[in-house]
């Protein structure tokens, strides 16, 4: 099931397929392209290139511990992602390897690094669904993460599955509605405040 972006602009394919979706076949991601989608986020710019993302993995198949204690932080509303293959967390070091200092970029790099990986799974036929609705505290305690790192995201990873793999006709039908919208640019790229710059 496609949702292509209905574009004003010519814009990749890979970019153009890229959906969020709720119903993932259990089939394994296997390891070698997994290692390609990390790569991707690797080669992410940074600020003084700190590289501030960690990424805590889950792997159904063969790390089912992991897993679990990733799935355990998901919020109820969120349940349909422990049926994806691989759960990942994002997690950003705050403060810079090189003075100790803030680093008030963390979380856009994060972000940065994932939209890397996002492309690179797209390109691979695989989908993400991002989330903030997870238990961030309780991350960072099951997985002993230092006072220095912040969770940032929970991503439910794996190729595509049928709307039948959810239990909730909500969110069947959310999962299978082709709807795709977004604002025009001419409310996001201004040359002065809300005007717009093309």
């Amino acid at each position: 099931m496609g949702k292509p972006t209905l574009n004003d602009h010519t814009i990749l394919e890979p970019l153009r397929q890229r959906w969020s979706p709720l119903a993932f076949d259990p089939k394994p991601v296997p390891a070698e392209t997994l290692l390609s989608l990390f790569e991707a986020a690797r080669w992410s710019a940074s600020c003084f290139g700190e590289q501030p993302w960690r990424f805590i993995v889950g792997v159904k198949a063969n790390d089912l511990a992991t897993f679990e204690k990733l799935a355990s932080t998901l919020v109820p509303g969120n349940s349909w992602a422990s049926k994806a293959p691989v759960l990942i967390l994002g997690v950003a070091k705050k403060t810079f390897a090189h003075n100790g200092s803030e680093n008030r970029f963390a979380s856009y790099d994060v972000g940065q690094a994932v939209g890397q990986l996002t492309v690179q799974a797209a390109a691979a036929d695989l989908y993400l669904h991002q989330m903030g609705g997870f238990d961030a505290a309780k991350a960072q305690e099951i997985f002993a993460i230092p006072d220095d790192f912040a969770p940032q995201a929970l991503i439910a990873l794996g190729y595509l599955g049928e709307a039948e793999l959810l239990g909730d006709e909500g969110q069947k039908a959310r999962h299978n509605n082709p709807a795709r919208a977004r604002k025009p640019l001419s409310e996001l790229v201004f040359s002065e405040w809300e005007t717009p710059a093309f």
